[in-house]
């Protein structure tokens, strides 16, 4: 029987159980908690609506970056190789093209996980709400704690800076990766989504985690002990991220998904340290 929150969607108000699956179970089973969290908007349709309106703000932005990105990448190419002017034009283009792809493959990593990250701080009321009536559905939800706006702030914003900092150093290795011929452009892609995918389940479980006083180390390697799980979810909501128009939908989704990902951890995994305090 379905189960309404306080203040947000309804979700299946049962216990999470993780059975012992292999690394490709695992990683089908994240990619279903971003299902999960979709299936909402038919029982929620007005929250995750209005969770997606700061998506559509945001994400006309972001699409405009983009934009502007892909109309001068050719310039750009050809900013950062100078010194392949007096090539032979076929190798000189060759050089430009790689250089291109390099440098397109590493912005979309940055792009993606700054647009999560700014979303999720622009909808920061929206997002509370689903998250809030996720956890109330399933059961035992952790008590508001008044810890004042500056501080949960000064948090979030210090965590993300983390998280995105990671993010800028792998961006660079995609953008040395993508000058390599075939084999780069292929594990551009691959590492891109990997690491992408894990960089926005890691921001977007940080309610859950903080919320229990858990750090960004803490939740890190937490999710590390469920991490072809983390993966699938990740991996899959960085996918529909690169679609704007899916991007929209999938935020509030998302929100919902990482709670769903983030309870199964926290009620099953064995913590990795004694929380701050017990929410």
């Amino acid at each position: 029987m379905a189960a309404r929150g306080t203040n947000g969607p309804r979700t299946r108000a049962r216990a999470v159980v993780a059975k012992p699956v292999g690394a490709i179970g695992g990683f089908f089973r994240g990619v279903g908690y971003l299902l999960r969290g979709l299936r909402m908007f038919a029982t929620s349709p007005r929250q995750m609506l209005l969770g997606a309106l700061p998506a559509v703000i945001v994400g006309a932005v972001f699409v405009g970056l983009g934009i502007l990105l892909a109309v001068n990448l050719q310039s750009i190419a050809v900013w950062l190789t100078p010194f392949a002017s007096d090539w032979e034009p076929g190798l000189r283009d060759a050089l430009r093209f790689l250089a291109g792809i390099a440098v397109l493959g590493g912005s979309i990593v940055l792009l993606v996980s700054i647009f999560v990250a700014v979303t999720l701080a622009v909808g920061d009321v929206f997002y509370e709400r689903i998250w809030r009536g996720v956890e109330t559905a399933l059961g035992n939800p952790p008590v508001e704690r008044d810890e004042g706006f500056w501080k949960s702030a000064g948090r979030a914003i210090g965590q993300s800076l983390r998280i995105l900092g990671r993010t800028m150093l792998v961006g660079v290795l995609l953008f040395v990766l993508g000058f390599i011929p075939v084999v780069g452009q292929i594990l551009v892609v691959v590492l891109g989504a990997a690491f992408g995918g894990y960089s926005m389940a890691l921001e977007l479980t940080s309610r859950a985690f903080d919320a229990r006083g858990y750090t960004l180390s803490e939740r890190r390697r937490m999710l590390g002990s469920r991490r072809a799980t983390t993966l699938g979810f990740g991996v899959a909501a960085y996918v529909l991220f690169l679609v704007p128009a899916l991007a929209v939908v999938v935020m509030p989704a998302a929100v919902a998904g990482a709670t769903l990902l983030s309870r199964e951890i926290l009620d099953t995994a064995p913590p990795v340290s004694k929380p701050k305090f017990v929410g």
